[in-house]
């Protein structure tokens, strides 16, 4: 703590303990500037001290000290009421509602206590002059918290009907607590519509909207109004995490997380703040925190997982169990020392009540990834039912002939669950002896569903086809052996094992001694390998290759074409024969053909009943579209993929469509939609559980998404949590930069900007060891922004000049004139001050001027003229900023506003400037105007304190005709007008300066 000498010294340290996070350190810093200030032996710095100590206490876990200070403030007023000021005065009687709340929030305090105290309040607010509006307030506060209604509705409406004066909470402040009643009666919309002008911003204050964010969590979920939820859980949860005064609203957002299928996330708040768990200046607040605790520990219990070690109290190791059984019995005790404080079953009731409540949503995604703990398994995906018996109905539901009978028909018509199905019936036939073409039957299934590892299966299972006298099926089964090998990269191995049976089948089927299908399955079995090293191939594919590829799937097309009739597997066959042919048209850059095989594959399989099988074609066919151009075409195809995959695509399968459909409408600018399918993406990779790479990627766009749809603050939660999983060697360093950079600006936006220099300053650092410098000048530049605003203008300076630098190297004279602008404003405020100020400023003019003798494009020419043109505003701007500063400084108080010789001389350089300023913007004509009046009513002003009143009216002038036929969009006139009638107005008075 700086050393304090007088009463401003100490004044300087209140306000900046102010300003610091709330917490017992803040609260133990206040309490050493009283005892400071009982040094200086000055009654009114005794009671400033006592009133920001009282302020620390109430907005903080140790609420219960504020009494203390309160009372002795009382005593002093009481004794000598003359020792305050008109603000000190005001404080005093500000903070009575404070007490009246902070008596209620505790049940060792009497209720008759409280009760009195508020006819206390009432008798010295009459006595001030003040409304009766917080007096009701406060007696509302007290009827609603020991459910007594009637007193309650009578309190609000003269609450509502009383004057507001200076007592009065802020609008704000009213209004959480007015649509909170709202929401308690049942009333939900009109809660929400109460709060809307403090959710849009009109109304706010240093809790608000942090406190009404919250509170409209349940109410918005209860409305299923679940984007409107989820975006006021990531903005709200980031404005009260460092806020150690707001438990409450903590909690809120922790039972946000509970019923909503986001259980991770709420143990990864309660982790956040262990202290909430104990802290006991502010009951009823840790009366909300361990109900939810509660809550979300019993819906763990309902999932079966009591046995995960949860966060909790200090001291020892919790299990979800335990800590349900804890926190319930904790929560119960204290609801009932109120109720008995009380007379009333209120808030025990209302605990109860919340403890008890049910999931609302059964999963909603937040965009933002959780770290499950060990042991919790992600929420199921949604699935469609399986069709009778295809997940196996046990034997002795069905038996063993009808699970058979079930899993053949699911198999021959290519419906999904084919595998599980025969998967049951292998289970159910263990120990029973069965037919030969049962065996082959199980084998081959469970042969496929085993991948590479499968040949010896298809092998024993073309055995069994044999002694089943299905000769066709076993050299079907064969191939499929044989494609195995392919997908373990021995193609020629593939194509020897292949040659047989597919001369084998040719010839039986010529001879009518096979069917269709089995000749159909070797022959695409066959083409399937010749394709293998055109999927695979990274480059151009060799046509000899590619040749062989097309000839085999032309073969299965000339073979099964016009037979499909009502057998899938046949039309499946020439849906796929088709995608091939797409395939090879692709590879020799026949793009638009390639697209219309597609596009007839998919249909293909979409009119034989197969739509699950036309996905990974769809999405195909999006690619194609998305490289010719057909941005709309790619779209139809993805949301087709999603549509025709429904509830049988995996979930990282769902991601990547979803994941591409946002990427193909964020490029058509349907932002909205686009975050919407980025949101879905993160969602399904996260339960795809393979891996944070592809929900980082979806993350990351989402990010950026909700962005340029300016919204900040989940934005900057969104790309936080994509940070996380970022990396270098997955993702790339320019995904990483890109994240850090969009977090940058939304941590700008949202005024935080020492992290946004930070965030800045690191995409940067990555940003300098590439070959091409724009991008890290750019970021050198806005971080030595961000560095700036944070009033770190030491580090600022530095990242300026390393800006520069890197414009000039880079040619750039419209990076590198603001960097010389930004650095003279800088130096205003040094010690070198407006002799540097001036260099850097007559830099940038020379930079532009420079520029311009070598430029000759009419377009280059015009941007440097604006250049020039903002460089001699700012001059000026700079020239007349430093004259007001030191006649502040040397506290000028001269009636004609005369300047000294040294000022004159600075005023009329300011204004040289500013008409250098507007001659280069005149130049630029109507596209310009703006910028020319501006400059041009700066002038007006400058001369107006110069003693020139005949100059500045006919600037003043100049802007009116400029806009004598405009107006803004809205219909109102342009701010420029409405300066200069300004101006006009204090010439006219005599006032201006």
């Amino acid at each position: 703590m700086s050393e304090i000498t007088d009463f401003d010294s100490l004044r300087r340290e209140i306000a900046a303990n102010g300003e610091r996070p709330e917490g017992p350190a803040r609260n133990a810093r206040a309490e050493l500037l009283l005892a400071e200030a009982e040094r200086l032996n000055i009654p009114l710095a005794v009671i400033e001290a006592l009133g920001h100590q009282l302020k620390v206490y109430n907005y903080s876990s140790e609420k219960d000290k504020m009494f203390v200070p309160f009372a002795r403030l009382l005593r002093m007023w009481d004794e000598r009421p003359e020792d305050f000021d008109e603000y000190e005065t005001h404080s005093l009687h500000w903070v009575f509602k404070w007490m009246s709340a902070g008596m209620l929030g505790r049940p060792h305090i009497p209720l008759a206590a409280v009760e009195k105290w508020l006819g206390e309040m009432e008798h010295r607010y009459r006595l001030a002059g003040h409304s009766e509006r917080a007096v009701r307030s406060a007696e509302f506060s007290i009827a609603r918290h020991i459910g007594d209604l009637a007193r309650a509705e009578r309190a609000y409406a003269a609450w509502l009907a009383a004057d507001r004066d200076g007592m009065a909470d802020c609008h704000a402040c009213e209004l959480h607590d007015q649509g909170g009643w709202q929401a308690e009666c049942g009333r939900d919309a009109e809660a929400v519509e109460l709060w809307r002008s403090v959710l849009d911003g009109e109304f706010s204050c240093a809790h608000e909207p942090h406190g009404v964010l919250a509170s409209s969590l349940m109410p918005l979920l209860r409305l299923g109004r679940l984007d409107e939820a989820r975006a006021h859980h990531l903005r709200g949860l980031r404005l009260v995490r460092p806020m150690e005064s707001m438990r409450g609203a903590y909690a809120d957002h922790v039972e946000f997380c509970a019923l909503t299928g986001n259980e991770a996330r709420a143990l990864e708040l309660l982790a956040e703040r262990p202290a909430y768990f104990t802290d006991d200046g502010n009951p009823l607040g840790r009366l909300d925190f361990l109900a939810v605790t509660a809550l979300l520990m019993d819906r763990l219990v309902e999932l079966g997982w009591d046995g995960q070690t949860v966060p909790g109290p200090a001291g020892r190791a919790w299990t979800a169990g335990e800590l349900a059984v804890h926190a319930r019995a904790e929560a119960s005790a204290l609801a009932a020392r109120f109720d008995e404080r009380n007379g009333t079953s209120r808030v025990g009731e209302r605990a109860r009540a919340r403890m008890a409540r049910r999931p609302l949503v059964d999963r909603l995604p937040l965009g933002v990834r959780t770290a499950r703990p060990a042991g919790i398994a992600p929420a199921p995906a949604v699935r469609a039912p399986v069709e009778a018996a295809g997940e196996a109905a046990a034997p002795d539901e069905a038996g063993l002939p009808a699970l058979i009978a079930e899993a053949r028909r699911l198999s021959d018509t290519l419906r999904p669950h084919a595998m599980e199905a025969w998967a049951a019936v292998a289970r159910a036939a263990q120990g029973v002896e069965l037919e030969a073409r049962d065996r082959a039957e199980i084998a081959d299934h469970e042969a496929m569903d085993r991948g590479p590892e499968g040949a010896a299966l298809f092998e024993r299972a073309a055995e069994w086809y044999a002694r089943a006298g299905d000769p066709g099926e076993a050299l079907a089964a064969r191939s499929r052996a044989a494609y195995v090998r392919a997908l373990t990269g021995d193609v020629d191995g593939a194509l020897t094992a292949v040659a047989e049976p597919y001369e084998r089948v040719l010839a039986l089927y010529a001879e009518e001694g096979t069917g269709l299908r089995q000749a159909a399955s070797v022959v695409m079995g066959r083409a399937r390998i010749l394709m293998r090293p055109v999927y695979e191939a990274e480059g151009p594919v060799d046509p000899g290759t590619l040749s062989a590829a097309e000839e085999a799937a032309r073969e299965v097309l000339a073979l099964v074409e016009g037979h499909a009739g009502d057998d899938a597997r046949i039309a499946s066959r020439a849906a796929e024969a088709r995608a091939m042919l797409a395939e090879t048209a692709a590879r020799t850059g026949d793009l638009r053909g390639a697209a219309e095989l597609f596009g007839r594959a998919t249909d293909e399989y979409v009119g034989a009943g197969l739509p699950w099988f036309a996905v990974e074609y769809e999405a195909r066919l999006a690619a194609l579209a998305h490289h010719l151009g057909d941005p709309e075409g790619a779209e139809r195809a993805l949301r087709a993929a999603l549509e025709h995959g429904g509830a049988h695509l995996k979930a990282a399968g769902r991601a990547q469509l979803h994941l591409q459909l946002a990427e193909v409408l964020g490029g058509l600018d349907r932002t909205g939609e686009a975050a919407e399918h980025a949101l879905e993406a993160a969602h399904w990779a996260d339960e795809a559980d393979e891996g944070p790479a592809l929900g980082a990627w979806a993350r990351q766009q989402l990010g950026g998404l909700l962005l340029r749809l300016g919204r900040w603050a989940e934005a900057a939660e969104v790309l936080e949590s994509a940070l996380s999983d970022l990396s270098a060697e997955t993702h790339g360093d320019g995904a990483v930069v890109q994240t850090r950079w969009w977090l940058g600006d939304c941590l700008s936006e949202l005024g935080e900007h020492r992290a946004a220099a930070e965030r800045r300053l690191q995409a940067a650092e990555t940003a300098r060891h590439w070959p091409e410098q724009q991008d890290h000048a750019t970021l050198a530049h806005l971080a030595a922004e961000s560095l700036s605003r944070a009033g770190l203008h030491d580090e600022a300076d530095r990242a300026y000049t390393r800006a520069a630098d890197l414009w000039r190297s880079l040619g750039d004279v419209h990076g590198l004139v603001p960097a010389l602008r930004a650095r003279a404003w800088l130096a205003l405020g040094t010690e070198a001050g407006l002799d540097a100020a001036r260099e850097l400023m007559e830099a940038a003019v020379t930079e532009c001027e420079v520029a311009l003798d070598t430029v000759d494009d009419t377009a280059a020419r015009q941007r440097l003229v604006a250049e020039l043109g903002h460089t001699h505003r700012q001059f000026g701007d700079l020239l007349a900023d430093n004259v007001n500063n030191t006649n502040n400084t040397n506290n000028s108080d001269n009636a004609n506003n005369s300047e000294d010789e040294g000022d004159g001389a600075a005023s009329e350089e300011a204004l040289s400037r500013l008409e250098q300023a507007i001659a280069a913007f005149a130049l630029l004509g109507p596209a310009a105007v703006h910028d020319r009046t501006g400059a041009e009513l700066a002038a007006g002003w400058r001369a107006a304190g110069l003693g020139r009143p005949a100059e500045a009216t006919a600037r003043a002038r100049a802007v009116l005709a400029a806009y004598e036929h405009a107006d803004d969009e809205d219909g109102r006139p342009p701010t420029r007008r409405t300066e200069a009638e300004r101006l006009l107005r204090a010439l006219e008075e005599g006032s201006a300066d």
